[in-house]
């Protein structure tokens, strides 16, 4: 299904096409709804600079679960 914004309700939120699907590729992202991978692509970006964008947003890509699956995987635990 496609979601059709039209100029004028881009530009009411002020924005262009391309922010606009890297804003809901972030916030799908975010809310563990797809993948890095796929939402790269919905973003139009190879997974480098989509990234790259999480980081310049400071949005992080680690999560605790993973960085106690690390630390357990190293040795180290949580408190």
């Amino acid at each position: 299904m496609p979601v059709i914004l039209s100029d004028e309700e881009l530009q009411a939120f002020h924005l262009t096409e391309s922010e606009a699907r890297l804003a809901l590729a972030i916030r799908l992202y975010q809310d563990d709804r797809i993948s890095i991978g796929r939402a790269a692509t919905l973003a139009g970006l190879n997974r480098i600079e989509f990234q790259r964008e999480l980081g310049r947003r400071e949005i992080s890509l680690y999560d605790r679960e993973m960085l106690e699956n690390d630390l357990k995987y190293a040795g180290y635990a949580l408190k």
